[in-house]
């Protein structure tokens, strides 16, 4: 197990996206939109890669080019972690709206949005984080 739980899951969350992209750093990546749902998700890059599907890269983590290209600054996945009501989580590091965890039952790891989850013992995360 990857540490005390610190999250539970107040609202389950089903990855739309089966085939994340998983970068080393200094990847080359081609750069494209901004991510602008409603969900109000801050500073995601729509990214690709000839061998990978495409998928969203936080700008924090993306050295952008002018050319519309970027180099990764350290590795990332964007697996998204599937979690239903009552999940306990144990979370690593906030970006842009969304937390990377681990799920406590079954040491499953990924990104869950923010949205989603209260911080035991506390109201709930910063979004800005």
């Amino acid at each position: 197990m990857n540490g005390e739980p610190n999250f539970i899951v107040i609202r389950p969350h089903v990855s739309e996206f089966p085939e994340p992209m998983s970068l080393k750093k200094g990847d080359r990546v081609s750069v494209g939109e901004l991510y602008d749902g409603p969900e109000g998700w801050p500073d995601w890059y729509l990214c690709s890669t000839p061998s990978q599907e495409t998928g969203f890269v936080p700008e924090q983590i993306l050295d952008r080019h002018g050319d519309g290209s970027g180099t990764m600054l350290e590795d990332f996945t964007n697996r998204e972690l599937n979690v239903v009501e009552g999940d306990l989580l144990h979370g690593e590091r906030q970006l842009n709206g969304w937390l990377w965890a681990t799920r406590i039952s079954s040491d499953a790891t990924g990104w869950v949005p923010l949205d989603n989850i209260r911080a035991l013992g506390r109201e709930s995360p910063s979004r800005k984080a």
